[in-house]
C-alpha cells in the first residue's frame, strides 16, 4: 500500500499548480497551496502517514458530517429532514439560487444552507463546548482546538452565509431571531484545528459502523451512520459529487481548507490535507489521490 500511496502522491503534486486557496476567507488564502499529507487507518489497526499528516487545518465543511450527526442522534430522524433534504443540489456550495427560487427547502446538508438549519437544530439543545468534545472523541485527537484567527477571519466576511441565514429564517426554515446565534455556532464548527490523520481517524469509525476501533466503544449509532455515509457519497464533495462518485466510489466530505474525509466501508479511514482547491471547493491533489487509490486497491463501492 505505501508504494501505491507514495506513487499516488507524486503524482498528485503535478495537479497542486492547477488549484488555489480558498482567498475568499483571508486567512485561508495565506496558507501554502503546496502542503500535501494523506493518512489511511485500516481495520486492522495499521497506519500508513506521508506527507503533511501532522499540520492541523481547519475542518471547514468536514465539520457538517459531525453536526448531521449529532443532530441525527439528538433530534431524530424525521426533525432533520422535515425541512432539509436529500438530494445533491447540482449547485456550489454557497448558492441560494435554489434555495430561493425552486425550492422552499435546502437540498442537503453537506451545503451551506442545509448546515446553517442543523446548527439552528442543534444551538438550543447542545453546547459548542459539547460539539468540541464529541468532535475529538470522534476524531481520536484530544489536541482539536478553535482556530480563533480563521474564525474571526470567517465572521468577518460572512455576508453570504448571513444572506442564506435569513432567507432560511423567511422561510421558517429556522426559527425567529436564531440567526445569529446559528451562524456563530456554524462557524465555530468549521473552524476547528484538525490534522489528516484525526480526519483518518474519523473516517474509520465511521466505516466500522459508529465503533471506536481501540476501545470497542459506540460513538454512533450505525443507522445513524448508514445515513451520515449515504449522503456523503452523494452529497459530500459539493457541486462535483456525481462526478467523484463515479470515478472513486468512497463516501467522502471535503472542506476549502484542504481537508477530505473518506471512509472505505469495513476497511479504512482516509484523511487528507491539501489547501490548493479546484473550481468546485475541492482540494485538488486530494481528489487525484483518491481516485488513483481507488483504483490501485479496488476500492470503489460498486467495484
Amino acid at each position: 500500500m505505501r508504494k501505491i500511496l507514495e506513487h499516488a502522491m507524486g503524482e498528485a503534486r503535478k495537479e497542486i499548480a492547477f488549484g488555489e486557496t480558498a482567498s475568499y476567507i483571508p486567512e485561508l488564502g495565506q496558507v501554502d497551496k503546496n502542503q500535501l499529507g494523506v493518512c489511511i487507518y485500516t481495520s486492522d489497526g495499521k497506519k500508513e502517514n506521508i506527507g503533511d499528516t501532522d499540520i492541523r487545518f481547519t475542518i471547514q465543511s468536514i465539520s457538517k458530517v459531525i453536526t448531521l450527526a449529532v443532530a441525527l442522534e439528538r433530534c431524530g430522524f424525521y426533525k432533520v429532514f422535515e425541512k432539509v433534504g436529500m438530494e445533491p443540489s447540482g449547485d456550489a456550495f454557497n448558492s441560494l439560487v435554489k434555495l430561493d427560487l425552486s425550492s422552499n427547502y435546502p437540498y442537503n446538508p453537506m451545503i451551506n444552507s442545509g448546515a446553517i438549519a442543523i446548527a439552528s437544530y442543534l444551538t438550543p439543545i447542545i453546547s459548542f463546548k459539547k460539539m468540541l468534545e464529541i468532535t475529538r472523541k470522534l476524531c481520536m485527537d484530544e489536541q482539536i482546538t478553535l482556530n480563533a484567527d480563521v474564525y474571526l477571519s470567517e465572521m468577518s466576511h460572512i455576508s453570504r452565509n448571513k444572506a442564506i441565514a435569513y432567507l432560511l429564517e423567511s422561510k421558517g426554515i429556522i426559527p425567529g431571531g436564531s440567526v445569529q446565534e446559528s451562524l456563530d455556532f456554524y462557524v465555530r464548527m468549521c473552524s476547528l484545528n484538525v490534522t489528516a490523520e484525526s480526519l483518518a481517524n474519523f473516517g474509520l469509525v465511521l466505516a466500522q459502523g459508529g465503533i471506536h476501533p481501540k476501545t470497542g466503544e459506540k460513538l454512533l449509532d450505525k443507522e445513524i451512520v448508514r445515513v451520515v455515509k449515504t449522503i456523503m457519497l452523494t452529497c459530500g464533495m459539493y457541486d462535483g459529487s456525481g462526478e467523484f462518485a463515479v470515478h472513486v466510489g468512497i463516501p467522502s466530505k471535503s472542506g476549502v481548507g484542504g481537508g477530505i474525509l473518506s471512509v472505505v466501508d469495513k476497511k479504512m479511514g482516509i484523511g487528507i490535507f491539501g489547501p490548493a482547491l479546484d473550481g468546485k471547493g475541492n482540494s485538488i491533489a486530494g481528489r487525484y489521490i483518491l481516485k488513483s487509490l481507488s483504483k490501485e486497491l479496488n476500492l470503489h463501492m460498486f467495484a
